[in-house]
């Protein structure tokens, strides 16, 4: 399926299989009866993305009445065109590139394997239409939520629109999100391309890929579409990928992708777009010079735009920025009081995660206010931690070294690499290391950063003692099993407490023990 048919039936998901039947009849079902409102709504919640989803679900489990308004797909991005279908396409990127490279471990590969790319694909359709039932509308009445399928809109100081319905609120939430949106580029509409809501719809390999911009997305996908076999080109306007990474960090990753076959065309800046035939010519500038390269399809990795439009905000003294979305105060409150917001539409990291955090913020400061209830909640105490999921992975959490600087704080810095971790080593995932920064002289942790094959899953032991106030005396004296890949993290430990045995220190010991003898 190519981009002109995807882009011509934008508001379905395609391929139009029984994967894809499946998961619309779950997250927007075809034949769906909207409820008859009776009576006023503790909260009316419009979008159903993870945020909305989060607040409707708690909301409705204490016993508030609550509405949840979608026009579009249950779930949102991070089940429809985010971090499902993405993360299924990337395991299948890392099969197909565990075979190939299975001779390490003595295994004979026959030179001729056959590959189905629109069989990978058709996998990820499968599963994400399995996980799709839990942000179903079916299953969000079982739970006792009214679910209306439409646009939601306010029409006055307490009511909402929906579809002709009037539904009143004694407080709303907007959990609307955000979009791809593409950055202004002649020619690149005319032409075609791919986002993260489109390219989960490819069910043939393209042959030759431009990519721009080398963030999360655009590395993830990159990397994995040269897995696949494709001829990969990315395009970034700095000199290395993940630019907001530490540069030693994004370095590893670079290695990897290079090894893979991404192409990279670091401090370029991309002109045009022209069409010619079939083929896509990509036109930028680097080094003062004009080149180009031929692709088959463009996929687009930068640029988010917050869903801010027809929802009536101005009517309803709600302020927002086109590009940043709705203005919120730390308790998520918006400049009109009865209303609140939570997700992508209002907040800078926009992770899956913090979203249902969020959520959580509103349900204690919408429904139990203070002093009432049980005092303000803010995200001002949010510890958030993130990771990209190329191979290796980098997560983070906290601050990074910058940050401490700009802040004015001094820190310590321990870092430990994985080429001296034995599962690491034995796993032949040895590129990486564990990092951690704490304010200097103490064991508290600032901030970390990990990359390894699983950093994502082990980042989480560095944000449980931030959240709960431990530190690297903490993790040192716990037992980590062995052999490991997350011992590097008590090893970080373990390098902070060598530096508390100060000369002093070693002196007295030594005199002690002789002492003893």
């Amino acid at each position: 399926m190519t981009t002109t048919q995807i882009k011509d039936k934008q508001n379905l998901i395609l391929p139009q299989d029984e994967f894809n039947e499946e998961l619309i009849n779950n997250v927007h079902p075809p034949q769906w009866q909207n409820p008859t409102p009776s009576g006023r709504y503790n909260l009316v919640i419009i979008g159903a993305g993870t945020a909305g989803l989060v607040t409707a679900a708690i909301a409705s489990a204490l016993g508030a009445k609550v509405a949840l308004i979608e026009r579009h797909l249950m779930g949102g991005d991070c089940l429809n065109v985010g971090c499902v279908p993405s993360k299924g396409v990337i395991r299948a990127a890392k099969a197909w590139n565990a075979v190939k490279e299975a001779t390490k471990f003595g295994l004979h590969v026959p030179p001729n394997l056959e590959r189905d790319f629109g069989k990978a694909m058709a996998r990820m359709r499968k599963l994400r239409a399995k996980i799709s039932h839990v942000d179903s509308a079916h299953r969000y009445t079982k739970l006792g939520v009214d679910v209306y399928v439409g646009n939601g809109q306010f029409t006055g100081s307490d009511t909402v629109e929906v579809n002709g319905t009037t539904l009143q609120f004694s407080k709303a939430v907007i959990c609307t999100g955000a979009r791809a949106a593409a950055p202004p580029i002649p020619g690149l509409e005319d032409a075609g391309y791919l986002t993260n809501e489109t390219v989960f719809s490819l069910t043939d390999l393209p042959p030759r890929i431009g990519i721009i911009g080398a963030g999360p997305i655009g590395c993830e996908m990159a990397q994995s579409f040269a897995r696949f076999g494709s001829e990969v080109f990315l395009f970034e306007r700095s000199d290395h990928v993940l630019p907001r990474e530490d540069s030693d960090a994004a370095a590893v990753v670079q290695a990897q992708m290079k090894e893979d076959g991404v192409q990279f065309v670091f401090d370029s800046q991309v002109q045009s777009i022209e069409q010619r035939n079939n083929d896509k010519v990509i036109k930028y500038e680097t080094n003062g010079t004009m080149q180009e390269i031929v692709v088959d399809e463009i996929l687009v990795g930068v640029g988010r735009a917050p869903n801010v439009e027809g929802l009536g905000l101005e009517k309803m003294g709600v302020e927002f920025d086109p590009r940043s979305g709705v203005k919120v105060n730390a308790r998520l409150q918006t400049t009109n009081p009865k209303i609140y917001a939570a997700g992508d539409i209002c907040f800078p990291f926009k992770f899956t995660h913090t979203a249902d955090a969020l959520a959580q913020i509103v349900i204690q400061n919408a429904l139990f206010p203070h002093p009432l209830g049980l005092g303000y909640a803010s995200t001002e105490n949010l510890i958030i931690p993130w990771a990209t999921y190329t191979q290796p992975e980098i997560a983070h959490v906290g601050m990074y070294e910058q940050d401490a600087r700009n802040k004015g704080i001094e820190i310590d810095t321990f870092t430990f690499h994985l080429n001296e971790v034995d599962r690491a080593i034995l796993d032949g995932e040895d590129e990486g290391f564990a990092r951690v920064h704490v304010k200097k002289g103490t064991d508290q942790i600032l901030g970390a950063t990990i990359v390894a094959s699983h950093a994502g899953d082990m980042i989480s032991e560095y944000t449980v003692a931030m959240k709960g106030g431990l530190g690297l005396n903490t993790i040192a004296g716990t037992i980590h099993p062995y052999p490991t890949q997350a011992e590097v993290i008590k090893k970080t430990a373990n390098a902070w407490r060598k530096t508390t045995l100060s000369e002093t220190k070693k002196q007295f010991l030594t005199k002690l023990f002789s002492w003893s003898r």
